[in-house]
Order: structure tokens, then C-alpha cells, then sequence
């Protein structure tokens, strides 16, 4: 596994002519959750985990960046062996949690491959992939895409190297693949009053087209994806920082996550919006981010 630690920013953060071509979402299925774990709850998690009776669906959703120099996605969506394979989670306790936090939709047509020759791709034109956090429905289409550069924060990949990373669903067997070619990036400070309150940032493309802000709550090391566009509005892809935009611009926390960081980050993203006006917010849980891009 080619593995490198990265830490560039070499050019202003301004977006040449149409270097983004267009913007498409795709999802590899969807799942059921808990209300309690979009909304918050006062009550343990112990309780809604295991009592709650109520369900709501979301998406999993990949993002598809066509930018002139190649194909991004962000994110990869979920693994047909979360529905295939019995053993997919390595133990019977995080098994146990699965099956209550959980129910999965997922069918051959909605891999990463699958969905990509549907919006009139391929697997091996993706060039590169960010990943928003590992959680296993976020890496879950590295495998079919081995030729692309693999985009995480270096404080996230350190995080799944602790031992009792596999608690939160980080699955390292998934991750740490012979053929997985990733790049841990590092931020550097940026003073461009654009992206105020973001002091730090990672230029994906060397162009200021696609900026890796840190947002961290949700997991350590979690990013978010500001891609500006020349002719439409800029879009902000936050992955697991809220499940739906109003959550975000109200402070109304999910069920799970570090709080004290979820509300740095959603303060940073409010001031961001109050920058750009008409900034779109895109959750990959989000049903409507994905009506919005369709």
C-alpha cells in the first residue's frame, strides 16, 4: 500500500476559467436511522439505540466533481458486503450495535461502479476520492477504484490507528488495503477573507478550484469540501457534520459526536455562508442535497 503524508499550498485561492466542468451526486443506497440520531435526544443513547421504534431514511451519497484535470469524488459510499457478507463487522458487539442503529438498502445497482456508469462514467476515471471521515459508508467503494489517490487528514487516519478506533465504526481491515493508494494530508494557513473563519485549509487541485477545510465533531479529522464554480453558486460538502442544513444554521446537534467541536464547526460554516451568500451546504445524508445537484 503506497502510503504519503502530503502538506501543500502553493497557489492564490482563486478558480481559473471553468476549471469545474460540472457537479453530480449519485447514491449507493440508503439507510435507515434513528430520529434520535439526526435530531439529538435527551435522553442516554443507550436508550434510543435500543428502544427507539422510529425510523427515518437518508442517503448515502457520493459526490462527482468533473474537473478539468479529472474526475473527484467525494466520498466513495458503502460496500455491497454490508448487506452480502455476515461477517462484515468484525465483532459481535459491533455487530450488535449495527443491527439497532441501522437498516441498510443497498442492491448491485447501487455500488460505486454501478452508479458511476449510470451518470456516464467509469471506476477507473476517478483520479482522486476525498474522504470526508472513515466511517465504513463513506470508504466503502475504495476497492473498486485502486488506481485513485485517496484523500484523507492525517488526524483522522491517526485516529484509526488507536486500537479502540474500531468503537466508532472505523473498520481498518477496509481501510488499510494492499492496493489503497492514500495520501494523509496536513492544513496550511491560509488569509483569504473569503474563507474567513477557516484559518486553515489543503488545495486539493493546486488551482484554488476544490478547498479541505477541517470540521471536526463528528469524528477526529473530519473535513469538509468547498468547490467553487465560475458561473454557479459555490458548494460546501460537509459529510457527516449535520444530516440536514437547518440543523446546522439552528445549532441542533445530532445523537452522536463530540458537541463542543460540532458547534465550533457549524459556527465556522455559518460564517462561511455569511461570506458567501449563496453558498450551498450538501450533507451526505441529505435527501434534498441530492434533489438540489439533480
Amino acid at each position: 500500500m503506497a502510503t504519503q503524508t502530503v502538506s501543500k499550498l502553493e497557489t492564490p485561492f482563486k478558480p481559473s476559467t471553468r476549471i469545474i466542468k460540472s457537479v453530480r451526486v449519485v447514491t449507493t443506497g440508503s439507510v435507515d436511522i434513528h430520529p434520535e440520531h439526526i435530531y439529538g435526544s435527551h435522553k442516554p443513547a443507550m436508550w434510543w439505540i435500543f428502544a427507539s421504534k422510529q425510523w427515518v431514511n437518508v442517503p448515502i451519497s457520493v459526490f462527482i466533481i468533473e474537473h478539468r484535470d479529472g474526475l473527484v469524488l467525494f466520498d466513495t459510499g458503502m460496500n455491497m458486503g454490508v448487506i452480502t457478507n455476515p461477517h462484515y463487522f468484525p465483532s459481535k458487539v459491533t455487530e450488535l450495535f449495527m443491527d439497532h442503529i441501522f437498516k441498510f438498502h443497498m442492491n448491485e445497482d447501487d455500488t460505486l461502479t454501478a452508479q458511476l456508469n449510470a451518470a456516464g462514467y467509469s471506476a477507473s476515471d476517478v483520479k482522486k476520492a476525498v474522504i470526508s471521515h472513515l466511517h465504513f459508508d463513506h470508504v466503502g467503494g475504495i476497492s473498486e477504484i485502486p488506481q485513485a489517490e485517496l484523500v484523507v487528514c492525517e488526524k483522522g487516519w491517526q485516529h484509526m490507528l488507536d486500537p479502540k478506533s474500531e468503537k466508532d465504526v472505523i473498520l481498518r481491515d477496509y481501510i488499510e488495503t494492499p492496493d489503497a493508494n492514500w495520501h494523509r494530508i496536513r492544513y496550511q494557513e491560509i488569509d483569504d477573507p473569503d474563507i474567513k473563519p477557516f484559518k486553515h485549509a489543503y488545495d486539493l487541485m493546486g488551482d484554488g478550484s476544490m478547498l479541505l477545510f477541517p470540521t471536526p465533531g463528528h469524528l477526529p479529522g473530519s473535513l469538509s469540501m468547498l468547490v467553487k464554480r465560475e458561473d454557479s453558486p459555490p458548494l460546501l460538502m460537509v459529510g457527516d457534520l449535520t444530516y440536514y442544513t437547518d440543523l446546522l444554521m439552528q445549532d441542533n446537534l445530532p445523537g452522536t459526536g463530540d458537541h463542543k467541536l460540532l458547534l465550533n464547526s457549524f459556527a465556522k460554516v455559518r460564517e462561511l455562508k455569511q461570506r458567501l451568500p449563496d453558498l450551498q451546504i450538501l450533507p451526505t445524508h441529505d435527501w434534498s442535497a441530492v434533489e438540489a445537484l439533480e
